[in-house]
């Protein structure tokens, strides 16, 4: 079944049908179009609002962090962030696979129907053309041939007339004939102009137009076969992405079993612990014996109950306890430091003897609890600003005791790592003055004296950094 033979009388039809199989083109094309600007939007608002509450550079070290909860969290909101990615994926491919695709392809359509509607109005303005020519000497045809049976019949009125001359005669014979040969030209000619009209009109009617119409129809379903192929390349796109989406969900499901309450709740513990000791028991005060209640109010700026500190005091920084000495250093135990190597040999300089971090948290764990001041021993006297925010110091004295120690076993371990890198650095400068020694070619051994003297420097300043920390280490 072709248009060739089935539509041949209906080149308005194929026409007007073609057109819109076009526009239909056209309209997918401008719906995919649309669709990809809403995805493009879904995932620009996606990242919008994954970074509006993904936590700043500056708030990462915040104490919060370390709960799972607000862990899993950032990983919803970094997974939302690779969602999104692959919404963009989906639009980007949408765009390239389909509307530029289909936008190319609709063109070359429209141009090759174009050129076989030209052919058709040529093969039909040729047909009319020829109608024209036989018409017209059809006509001419009837008008001599009329003219011919007047001269004839003219001629032969003549010819009885007896009154007419032998010249009238023979002259309006010769008109006669000459009209009948005329006549017999234009029939000749009207046959022949009407043979060409018949071969032309079934060669238009059995050859030209049927192969234009199958050339539309071929033209059409190579049409609708495209828009198929992007009707499914609309589903598959999505598919494509879908794996990669369900690892994004999978990691959100993960990020929410990842949530371990008891774990965040120690953390919580570790973080805010202070080590203090339960107040006592309040003395009894007995008035009856003439105590001085001016020197011997033990209560003073302590709290009386819950209340004290849950109530009115809620939104101050209440430091309920002074500030203990600290250890004197006559009494604090010896400790080793690690030797400096002598940056003019290169020998392997030992390394810590014995190791002080080690020893500095040994001497940290231990299980003694801290011994809180007694109450009377608080003088009496008026808050002052620096007792309600109390000043931060190196030695970290304003936290808590074991807050105090946890930042102070940080800083050791840091200490140790820096000392320990400024260490392997000296030797591997030793080694290297000893190799420029050796052999001068390649190198002067004086060039290293500067990051010598400069390593030299870091260890003792390093050194000096940890006696101190484990001074005030110890000191707990």
């Amino acid at each position: 079944m072709d248009w060739g033979t089935e539509l041949w009388d209906q080149y308005d039809i194929i026409e007007k049908h073609t057109q819109s199989g076009l526009e239909l083109v056209e309209k997918y094309v401008k719906f995919v179009k649309e669709r990809t600007e809403i995805e493009q939007n879904y995932a620009k608002q996606l990242r919008n609002l994954s970074k509006k509450y993904n936590p700043k550079r500056s708030g990462k070290d915040e104490p919060e962090c370390r709960l799972s909860s607000y862990q899993s969290f950032v990983d919803i909101l970094n997974e939302m962030n690779d969602y999104a990615g692959q919404r963009e994926l989906i639009a980007e491919n949408m765009m390239m696979n389909i509307c530029i695709d289909l936008t190319k392809y609709l063109q070359e359509l429209k141009q090759e129907r174009k050129t076989y509607l030209l052919d058709a109005k040529k093969a039909q303005q040729s047909l009319e053309s020829t109608y024209k020519q036989l018409d017209s000497s059809k006509k001419r045809f009837e008008r001599e041939w009329r003219e011919a049976e007047r001269a004839a019949q003219y001629a032969e009125k003549t010819d009885q007339d007896i009154n007419a001359t032998k010249a009238d005669v023979e002259k309006a014979k010769q008109q006669a004939h000459m009209r009948a040969h005329v006549a017999e030209e234009c029939k000749n000619d009207y046959a022949a102009q009407l043979q060409k009209y018949n071969k032309e009109k079934n060669q238009f009617y059995f050859s030209d137009m049927p192969l234009i119409f199958n050339k539309l129809q071929d033209l059409d379903e190579r049409r609708v076969r495209k828009v198929a192929q992007g009707y499914i390349l609309f589903s598959d796109t999505e598919k494509h992405v879908m794996p990669i989406i369900g690892k994004c969900l999978e990691g959100i499901t993960k990020a929410g079993t990842n949530v371990d309450e008891k774990n965040d709740s120690l953390i919580v513990i570790e973080q805010n612990k202070s080590g203090f000791e339960r107040p006592g028991d309040v003395e009894f005060e007995d008035y009856s014996q003439g105590i001085n209640r001016a020197s011997s109010d033990s209560s003073l700026g302590t709290p009386k109950g819950p209340m004290d500190l849950l109530g009115k005091n809620r939104n101050k920084n209440f430091w309920l306890f002074s500030k203990k000495s600290k250890l004197s250093t006559s009494t604090l135990p010896p400790f080793s430091t690690p030797p400096v190597p002598s940056p003019a040999n290169g020998p392997n300089s030992p390394k810590f003897g014995r190791d002080p971090l080690s020893y500095c948290l040994k001497e940290i764990n231990k299980t003694v609890k801290p011994r809180i001041s007694s109450f009377r021993t608080l003088r009496r006297s008026k808050f002052t600003p620096d007792r309600i925010m109390p000043t931060v110091t190196e030695d970290f004295a304003h936290l808590p005791p074991e807050q105090r120690r946890k930042r102070l076993q940080q800083k050791l371990e840091d200490i140790c790592k820096e000392l320990q890198k400024e260490v392997d650095q000296s030797e591997a400068l030793g080694k290297m003055k000893d190799v420029y020694e050796k052999n001068p070619q390649m190198g002067d051994p004086a060039s290293l004296a500067p990051q010598i003297n400069q390593t030299s420097q870091n260890i003792e300043r390093l050194r000096g950094e940890l006696n101190n920390s484990l001074l005030n280490a110890l000191a707990l």
